[in-house]
């Protein structure tokens, strides 16, 4: 293992494996930290399918796509619609593989920055030092909770990046707190593995079930591309549009393809409504809802997303104050970079600056040459 590097990168997952090809295809001295592809492969559940298509990729070359890898294994992409998550991992593998990606299973536990280079802890007591750093924080960091969770007691909830295994709640009530494409996919779940009762609480309105297109982000992607810093630089009331317009299309319309899985004897849904009481009861716990109904359940599940926090990143406590930061997330210069020379940080924690598509992998190809242009615009 070295012990020493040009660049960093902490994370092996979607972001982290675009951001890592694209500098070593750029000469960058590059090396990789963490589990591959831990999050998906271990909080999200495997029977678990994508709401995108072929079309998003890893690349930012754009040789090594979806589309290549559906190619190469001889698969047409109509026969998996909607896809299946163990493609995306495969896939995901497929490109680490192409790319000569190789990744160091070692997590870190600290940073620091000494003397203008920054060193890295790992989980073995060892050390890295490297030049420059991107971070890549996993959204599990940033698991998002109602204040009045701790109510329930712990045996009894779950967020749903815990829960991604079903059985044991065959039989059971079960309460869903969220209203979005994670709460109803859940549903699903727990209606294909026998739960008894599944209740989806929401404050907004019971969300469609219709094919939408993701078409929409691509011009937006190729703006930030095209002039940087042009998520930023938009008038307050655009960026309400467009996060507006990604509402709509990726929060408030939901896929199809749960409807028939949604059994109409299992599932209620709640809408329009809030959790105001919690009173744990033996095994279990009843939750009186705004609407002044009252739910038993033997396990409540929140399905509230995620808010970055970049406090809640262990490995970063060290340099923390010298990281400006803005509602929990990072302030970040147009490629990227944070208030500390040379950390960088893409993916979920940039979506402030850079708008909501970086919270999705459509955002991989291009965070990815953004960020590795900055490396190189610094080193020059």
């Amino acid at each position: 293992m070295p012990k020493r590097t040009d660049l960093l990168v902490i994370g092996a997952g979607p972001y982290a494996y675009s951001a890592a090809a694209c500098a070593r295809a750029n000469g960058i001295e590059t090396h990789i930290v963490g589990h591959s592809m831990a999050f998906w492969q271990e909080q999200m559940p495997a029977e678990m399918f994508l709401r995108s298509g072929p079309d998003w990729h890893l690349d930012a070359d754009g040789n090594y796509t979806f589309e290549a890898y559906f190619a190469d294994r001889e698969m047409r992409p109509e026969d998996f619609d909607p896809i299946p998550i163990s493609v995306f991992i495969d896939y995901a593998e497929w490109f680490r593989q192409h790319m000569s990606l190789e990744v160091d299973e070692r997590l870190v536990t600290d940073l620091t920055k000494p003397n203008g280079a920054f060193v890295a802890t790992m989980d073995d007591g060892s050390t890295i030092t490297a030049e420059k750093v991107v971070a890549v924080p996993g959204a599990s960091y940033f698991a998002n909770f109602p204040r009045w969770y701790t109510n329930v007691p712990s045996p009894l909830r779950s967020h749903t990046s815990e829960l991604v295994s079903f059985e044991n709640l065959a039989a059971a009530r079960v309460v869903i707190i969220g209203g979005r494409q994670s709460a109803y996919e859940w549903a699903a779940l727990l209606c294909d593995h026998g739960a008894e009762q599944v209740h989806v609480v929401h404050r907004h309105p019971t969300p469609q079930f219709a094919k939408v297109s993701w078409a929409f982000v691509n011009p937006y992607i190729d703006q930030t591309l095209a002039q940087r810093g042009w998520w930023r630089r938009l008038p307050a009331s655009e960026q309400q549009r467009i996060s507006g317009e990604f509402w709509r299309v990726g929060r408030l319309t939901l896929e199809p393809w749960l409807v028939p899985r949604l059994a109409t004897k299992v599932v209620t849904s709640h809408p329009d409504c809030t959790v105001v009481d919690v009173t744990p009861e033996h095994q279990a716990v009843r939750l009186q809802l705004s609407d002044l109904s009252t739910l038993t359940a033997d396990h409540v599940i929140f399905a509230c997303g995620y808010k970055t926090d970049l406090s809640r990143i262990p490995y970063l406590h060290s340099v923390s104050h010298q990281v400006s930061t803005t509602d929990g997330f990072p302030d970040l210069t147009e490629g990227f970079e944070t208030s500390l020379a040379g950390l960088h940080v893409i993916g979920f924690a940039s979506t402030r600056d850079f708008g909501p598509f970086y919270g999705f992998t459509k955002g991989c190809p291009s965070s990815a040459r953004i960020a590795v242009d900055e490396l190189m615009r610094s080193a020059a």
